[in-house]
């Protein structure tokens, strides 16, 4: 199968927003976010990618169909909920590119996409002059009641691309688990790689 992944900028990108919230909604409900996601809460969340001058989307296509998508934006878009995580840390976050998202339907993995959407957020970061990348993934208990027994960490593939974490740069989100009636907070620990 062949996937066509690219950059989308202008009203390309602002009219995939409503698929690329329905892609969150559809894998964040896996393991290990366990997210019960809504539209309307989806299209709050993404407004920064249509705000931002310099946020960037990609999109991975079968044919004319978004299955995959990843986003990123520079630091500073999201200072107000960061800022606290990156306290003490003497990090700059104007130095700084976070790849937000990567989502990608279960029957298109495996096939490279995931590399390639790193590549070009790395390089959309590059040409802006950011020197470091970064992304956060949440905390979950090894004993947590819904994790699946073939439960697969993504730490061998973030560490191959040259990432690893950021001791005690923690930051804290809070969504509705599937099974829940109300939002509770979570650690979502970052990792960092120089560019």
């Amino acid at each position: 199968m062949s996937l066509a992944v690219r950059r989308l900028t202008g009203p390309e990108a602002a009219a995939a927003l409503d698929d690329v919230a329905r892609l969150r909604i559809a894998v964040f409900r896996d393991w290990p976010y366990l997210y019960d996601g809504s539209l309307d809460y989806e299209r709050r969340y993404l407004a920064v990618y249509a705000d931002s001058p310099d946020a960037v989307l990609i999109g991975a296509f079968d044919g004319a169909r978004l299955v995959g998508a990843a986003t990123g934006t520079p630091m500073e878009d999201h200072a107000d909920e960061f800022a606290s995580a990156f306290a003490g840390t003497g990090i700059d976050l104007a130095t700084a590119f976070y790849c937000a998202e990567s989502v990608l339907l279960p029957d298109y993995r495996g096939q490279g996409v995931g590399h390639r959407f790193f590549d070009l957020r790395e390089a959309a970061a590059r040409e802006m002059g950011r020197t470091l990348s970064c992304f956060c993934a949440v905390i979950r208990p090894d004993d947590h009641p819904l994790r699946p027994a073939a439960a697969r960490s993504l730490e061998p593939f973030w560490r191959a691309r040259g990432y690893a974490p950021l001791p005690g740069v923690v930051a804290q989100f809070a969504w509705t688990d599937l099974g829940e009636a109300a939002q509770t907070r979570k650690p979502l620990q970052f990792w960092s790689r120089p560019l």
